[in-house]
């Protein structure tokens, strides 16, 4: 039995992983018993990636299998992580058109998850971009979907959590940029309502993203550091800056669990305090970030997640429609605050529609926050699950490892469709996960 817990590390489960090597091992595994679901590198937060009875890894299915210059067409297999397209092609002068806060996943868990990043208010989410997949089914036929062909089946599994069969391979587009540096702008908002306002007015903006001190009160509750940027162009670089910085390393790390009580609500406080004003200091100053460290600020510290202790931490992103946006996220924020519970990696996004069946993103506004696990914290995030799901909101599964189904069901309307769509594809009882169980998907 393998430790299988997601990099939330809570809950702490164990179980059978199946490996394989090649796509026709992965579609034979897929069809060899009821209860799996495909794993990727393990970045789902929670038990998204865990079978009910079985969990299936890939990582032989890790080739680029195609690439077009002039379109910026790649095709490539579902266990290629999304740090080797970068290192490959970033030099080339590409990039993704949409990339979530780390580079250390593959490309159908991106698929499945329908990641987002700091563009989605513009891009959408990666399955937008995404034009055909190949999908292994459990009576061992393997089957192409796209928009024209197998079309309900596509849009179930972009967003659809590995549910719908086993992603083989999929094609999208690289975009082209003349540089790996990132043009960043930063702004300051000294409350929530100043931080939404200026989320709004600053959409134009190719990538957008607001870091949120959680627990500041009073009149300088939600107040935030807004974070702008563009893709720098070579007549913008200084002499000494080559045009594509190369990823970094990763040589730094977190050798052990930290003790349980290191994040509270005293030290959170202290480092909140001190990055607003570090942030407030360069307000309207404009500078060139390399596209690693804007993208994937955390990437550069290996075994993050031991920060937050032995028994790990729940990240918990929310959406909520604009129009209650500001009521719940006031709400919230004051209950967090109330209770000394802080996160020092917060971030507030604006969000658009998602087009999967099972997409997370909704018009609205988007929280995420990194809560160590406690009976204490765990309570009040249920809720704080209360305050979304009564304003219509809903939970990123990606991230989730304890709402509750009423939570789920109330905040996912597309679920007797995805339903339908995994029975009439033969998935329905086959392709499970310890999540899906647990929500009654």
């Amino acid at each position: 039995m393998k430790d299988l817990s997601g990099w939330g590390r809570y809950p702490r489960l164990y179980g059978p992983l199946a490996t394989a090597q090649t796509a026709e091992a992965a579609t034979r595994l897929t069809a060899s018993a009821p209860g799996v679901v495909a794993r990727g590198l393990g970045r789902a937060y929670g038990d998204a990636a865990i079978g009910r009875e079985r969990t299936l890894a890939a990582p032989g299915l890790d080739r680029l299998k195609g690439f077009d210059a002039e379109t910026g067409l790649l095709r490539a297999e579902a266990g290629v992580s999304l740090h080797d397209i970068l290192t490959t092609f970033v030099p080339r002068g590409f990039f993704p058109p949409v990339v979530p806060g780390t580079r250390f996943v593959t490309l159908g868990g991106m698929i499945a998850s329908d990641v987002h990043g700091k563009n989605q208010h513009n891009e959408g989410t990666f399955g937008e971009h995404v034009e055909v997949l190949s999908l292994a089914l459990p009576d061992g036929r393997t089957i192409r979907c796209g928009r024209n062909e197998n079309p309900e089946l596509f849009r179930a599994t972009i967003g659809g959590m590995g549910l719908t069969g086993t992603i083989l391979d999929a094609s999208f587009r690289l975009r082209r940029v003349e540089t790996g540096w990132i043009r960043q702008t930063t702004s300051v908002a000294e409350n929530l309502s100043e931080a939404i306002a200026l989320l709004g007015r600053t959409s134009g903006a190719t990538y957008t993203v607001a870091w949120i001190d959680v627990l500041a009160r009073g009149t300088s509750l939600g107040r935030s550091l807004i974070l702008e940027g563009e893709h720098a162009g070579r007549d913008e670089l200084e002499p000494r800056q080559v045009p594509f910085p190369p990823a970094r390393t990763g040589r730094f790390g977190v050798p052990f669990d930290m003790p349980g009580g290191l994040l509270n609500a005293r030290t959170v406080s202290a480092f909140n305090a001190l990055y607003y004003r570090k942030g407030a200091r360069r307000a309207g100053q404009t500078t060139l970030v390399p596209w690693d460290s804007y993208f994937f600020p955390l990437d550069g510290i290996a075994r993050w997640n031991r920060i937050y202790g032995p028994h790990g931490f729940v990240q918990h992103q929310c959406v909520i429609p604009e129009a209650r946006a500001e009521a719940v996220l006031s709400a919230m924020l004051d209950r967090l605050s109330e209770t000394g519970t802080g996160s020092f990696l917060a971030v507030l996004k604006r969000l658009r529609a998602g087009t999967g069946l099972m997409s997370f993103p909704m018009d609205g506004l988007t929280l995420a926050l990194d809560i160590p696990v406690s009976e204490r914290r765990l309570a009040l995030m249920a809720e704080i699950d209360g305050l979304v799901s009564d304003a219509g909101g809903r939970l990123y599964l990606a991230k989730d490892a304890c709402q509750s189904r009423d939570t789920f069901e109330a905040g996912y309307p597309n679920i007797a469709a995805f339903r339908e769509v995994r029975r009439d594809a033969g998935v329905f009882e086959h392709m499970s996960s310890k999540q899906s169980e647990r929500l009654g998907l």
